[in-house]
């Protein structure tokens, strides 16, 4: 990994991937056809991208239940036991509803209501993730979603992982679509003659998918447009080098294009943690996708202080953050952006991508600045309520008349005047 001494200018280096004009495009046909021709489309580009012709779209009763024979008893209980967890944290997020009332008899107040329904993409490729399905389905349920969909694309067999389906299962989702890319979700966004539309598109997914979530909003939601992943590990000397390295190695197996940082006061951990990355790197599995993200986007800056290490932390406003000090407790209160912080040896990124709680769907390239993680309230929709009294209506009756003619908006004025006194 390079080393490198922050200046006051420090350029930060991001993975941002907006797409080229051939994948826009590209995009954009795919969703025309998917609205014009619905599950023909869908079965069509299938067969092109995944290499399978398939029947049917939907997940069968069948394939659940092999699913359970294919997945050992451990990592069924494995994957129950983290659903717990993540359920458990995200019910504190809950809000209710609220009303308040004036001694002049005008109640104001906040209506909280769940979306109607949801679509969770949850990515294939180069390995299953049955977490994604746990950390998109669990806040819907506890914000009270009805109906929640997921799909996937399928892999050769024309199946889906049997992890991705166990969690699926164990979380409660009651249709599972194989069907995947920027195809599925046009389908979410638009329906098809077998998927029905849904109110909100959440989940990770490639290049066409990020584009394609772009494409749909505004006639859907969407939770975020993902990037590659990241992590910062802020550490001093009471860090252990292969620990640290092997927590950088832990994102750089994602993606190519992850991004993974140390930032540190001292020279010494700096110069361990690159011999322990190359050493950890040569035995990796995924070692080409992890070698290059390491090799394009890895780095470790040095600083003279640990107040400036902070500050350089918050100027990459991670996606992940590791705090691995002495006294590592006390420096949270001054990181300003970061999407989820792990403070301490013991709480390595991993511990949240699985089995925590807290969610690890997260605001990437930066966003950690203006945004936060998937939770509850990414569910749920709030109204307005105003009950004005008579009494509070005549009382600000002119006040409110004379502002609507500020604004040279006459017709407001006239319906405040055309009641009351």
């Amino acid at each position: 990994m390079k080393i490198i001494k922050v200046t006051e200018d420090i350029s930060i280096k991001r993975s941002v991937d907006n797409g080229t004009e051939d994948q826009r495009a590209i995009v954009k046909d795919i969703i025309t056809k998917v609205k014009n021709e619905g599950d023909v489309a869908l079965k069509l580009y299938t067969e092109k991208f995944d290499g399978v012709s398939l029947d049917s779209l939907v997940v069968q009763t069948e394939e659940i239940e092999e699913a359970y024979n294919l997945v050992s008893d451990e990592i069924i209980e494995i994957i129950k036991e983290a659903a717990v967890n993540i359920r458990f944290f995200h019910e504190k997020q809950l809000r209710n509803s609220w009303m308040t009332t004036d001694k002049n008899g005008t109640m104001l107040g906040q209506k909280v209501t769940p979306l109607d329904s949801v679509g969770v993409y949850v990515p294939g490729g180069t390995a299953a993730y049955p977490s994604s399905v746990l950390m998109n389905v669990v806040p819907a349920q506890v914000a009270g979603v009805e109906r929640i969909v997921m799909v996937s694309p399928p892999g050769k067999d024309g199946k889906l992982p049997a992890g991705v389906l166990v969690a699926a299962k164990e979380a409660g989702v009651k249709e599972i679509y194989k069907v995947g890319g920027a195809q599925a979700i046009a389908a979410l966004a638009y329906g098809t003659e077998t998927i029905q539309s849904v109110d909100k598109i959440t989940g990770p997914g490639n290049i066409f998918v990020a584009l394609a979530k772009r494409e749909v909003f505004g006639d859907v939601d969407i939770d975020m447009i993902a990037g590659p992943s990241e992590i910062a590990i802020l550490a001093d000397d009471t860090a252990y080098p292969n620990e640290v390295a092997a927590d950088l190695l832990s994102q750089a197996e994602h993606d190519a294009r992850a991004c993974s940082v140390l930032v540190t006061p001292s020279y010494g951990l700096a110069e361990a943690v690159a011999v322990e990355v190359e050493k950890q790197l040569a035995t990796l599995p995924r070692q080409e996708i992890a070698s290059k993200s390491i090799n394009d986007y890895g780095v470790i800056y040095v600083t003279e202080s640990v107040d400036e290490a902070i500050e350089t932390v918050n100027k990459l406003a991670p996606e992940h953050l590791e705090i691995i000090m002495e006294n590592a407790m006390e420096k949270v209160g001054r990181i300003r952006h970061a999407g989820a912080i792990f403070i301490g040896r013991y709480s390595s990124e991993p511990v949240g991508d699985y089995f925590a709680g807290p969610n690890h769907v997260l605001p990437t390239n930066g966003t950690a600045r203006f945004s936060s993680p998937l939770n509850v309230d990414d569910f749920q929709k709030k109204s307005s309520l105003i009950m004005y009294s008579e009494q509070a209506f005549n009382e600000n009756r002119a006040k409110i008349a004379a502002f609507a003619r500020l604004e040279g908006l006459e017709a407001h004025a006239r319906a405040i005047e055309s009641r009351g006194k």
